[in-house]
């Protein structure tokens, strides 16, 4: 099963922090001869918040004497915090849903690193966390985003374990969407496959599955919407799957594959798995590509 990253592997330490009965002249002179932004307020080992370059600026500007004013009246607080063990995905949601920048890891009251959006980035350059709510066909999409693809969605999420020149054994990604109920009508114009199962909801209310799901093939499609996103361009040689279960219209499926063979220059053999949202695994199979240089 794929191995989400994990808070601790990207934070950084130590981490500048400065006690919240500090001034706020002591936070400059800190914030100026470390070259950093911001500096984490502390009470003891506890973060209690964050000052910012930007909130001195702000006091000075505003004519408030900074050798007066200390770090706690100035700070942004409450403060947003993760733990260590979190997945860099828990770390994108929590930046993104409390409009921040920095995130402390704490362990227990403690703080041990901090987590930036520059951070994130770097790791998981792609990595998006959407709402469910659908949008249009084209609302979602973001264009530019990879050279590698010709558009990215919203609703996406993907993430890459490995180097982001070339493809390696051991290497290991994922790929996550929901699938609603127009992807699988999209599907059934595409491919021909109008079964009832997949379009009538009372017909399908009949069957021993008890609801519409969606087509086999179309779950099995995350797995070529992971191995696109390798480095380099991929190309399918073979592909052998196992469905084991249903999905059903509305849930978020994930993709997991991991490099467990070269075969030769540039070809590789992968597991390559799917899950729904509950997490029992649906597809089980392998896939064998090669990767050629992308175009200029």
């Amino acid at each position: 099963m794929f191995r989400p990253i994990t808070v601790e592997e990207i934070m950084q330490t130590p981490v500048e922090t400065i006690d919240s009965d500090e001034s706020v002249r002591t936070a400059a002179d800190r914030l100026a001869a470390s070259g950093i932004g911001s500096l984490v307020v502390c009470e003891g080992a506890e973060p209690v918040g964050i000052l910012t370059d930007t909130d001195i600026t702000a006091l000075v500007s505003a004519g408030v004497d900074p050798d007066t004013t200390t770090a706690r009246e100035r700070m942004s607080s409450p403060v947003i915090t993760t733990e260590p063990t979190a997945s860099i995905r828990d770390a994108a949601a929590l930046i993104r849903d409390h409009s921040i920048k920095r995130l402390p890891v704490v362990e227990g009251e403690e703080i041990i690193g901090i987590v930036t959006t520059t951070d994130l980035s770097n790791y998981v350059p792609h990595l998006r966390h959407a709402a469910r709510d659908r949008q249009s066909t084209t609302e979602g999409r973001r264009r530019d985003v990879r050279a590698d693809t010709a558009y990215e969605n919203d609703d996406w999420v993907y993430e890459y374990v490995g180097d982001e020149g070339q493809i390696d054994v051991g290497d290991e990604l994922s790929f996550s969407k929901t699938l609603t109920e127009e992807d699988v009508r999209s599907f059934a114009e595409a491919s021909g496959d109008t079964n009832r199962l997949h379009l009538d909801a009372e017909f399908a209310a009949q069957t021993r599955f008890g609801e519409q799901i969606a087509h086999g093939t179309l779950v099995a499609g995350v797995i070529s919407a992971a191995l696109a996103r390798l480095p380099g361009l991929t190309i399918y040689l073979s592909q052998e799957l196992s469905f084991l279960g249903p999905v059903r219209l509305g849930d978020r499926i994930t993709a997991e594959c991991a490099v467990v063979e070269r075969l030769g220059e540039n070809r590789f053999r992968l597991t390559t798995n799917v899950r729904d949202e509950a997490g029992e695994l649906v597809i089980d199979g392998e896939a064998t590509v090669i990767s050629d240089p992308l175009p200029e």
